[in-house]
């Protein structure tokens, strides 16, 4: 099955239909999408490669960036950018360096670009292989931290609440969820207690991230009976470790 090519910008012009062209000739599928949140988020693909064409002197609104960065981030995914160069500095100073896979400056060379896709391509399929850990926890900081630790090992999903992980879980498959005991509104026991609840997710392990190591606090978490418990001055290679040994037992 050819890889999927999701090219987003301001108008399907003539170079990008040109692009697409380039793309179908050398086995991809591409396919364009405007540059409108409601467009995006129903064309989205998880297994369909990013690309923003930006129209010269383009001005990106900045709901697009909030969505693009939240949206990449929740699906564990990247974006490469075609554009002029001050237009592509631009939307980097917007969104993460993790988020984005390529670069490419106007004029374009088309085949360096084929040639960066199809490696970016052969990564993906690498990584389809790795299991899958989703983060869930309302510190923004703190989820972007575990991201960078994990994700050359595993793939990684984000969710900053607990309505936020069972909507990803509603469209998404872990192998583990790291699950902040302590968050407001829906705390960790209420979401465990709701995913043990519904038998899609209820036999997906989870482990307790707390803050809390005294005696009383431990035997609390582990009174929900999750697979384990993290405390969040854990390093990252202890993290690693972990997971590495829950994922091999």
């Amino acid at each position: 099955m050819a890889e999927r090519v999701m090219l987003i910008g301001s108008k399907e012009s003539f170079l990008i239909r040109v692009l697409l062209k380039k793309l179908t000739e050398s086995g991809f599928e591409g396919f364009f999408v405007k540059t409108d949140v409601t467009a995006i988020e129903a064309a989205w693909e998880n297994d369909a490669s990013m690309v923003y064409y930006l129209d010269n002197a383009e001005h990106v609104q900045p709901e697009i960036l909030h969505f693009l960065q939240d949206k990449l981030n929740e699906t564990d995914k990247q974006i490469a950018l075609i554009g002029e160069k001050t237009d592509a500095d631009d939307i980097r100073r917007s969104l993460p360096d993790s988020l984005i896979w390529g670069t490419f400056i106007r004029p374009l060379d088309t085949n360096r670009f084929i040639e960066a896709l199809q490696r970016h391509a052969n990564v993906k399929a690498q990584a389809s292989n790795r299991k899958t850990v989703l983060i869930v926890d309302d510190d923004a900081t703190y989820l972007g931290v575990i991201r960078e630790w994990l994700k050359g090992r595993y793939k990684v999903g984000m969710a900053n609440s607990g309505a936020q992980a069972l909507q990803w879980l509603g469209s998404n498959y872990c192998d583990l969820i790291l699950l902040d005991f302590e968050m407001p509104v829906v705390s960790g026991p209420k979401v465990l207690e709701m995913l043990r609840s519904d038998p899609d997710t209820a036999r997906i392990p989870v482990f307790f991230l707390t803050s809390k190591n005294d005696k009383e606090s431990v035997m609390q978490v582990m009174a929900l009976h999750p697979e384990n418990y993290l405390l969040k001055t854990i390093e990252r290679g202890e993290l690693l470790q972990k997971l590495d040994s829950f994922f091999l037992r």
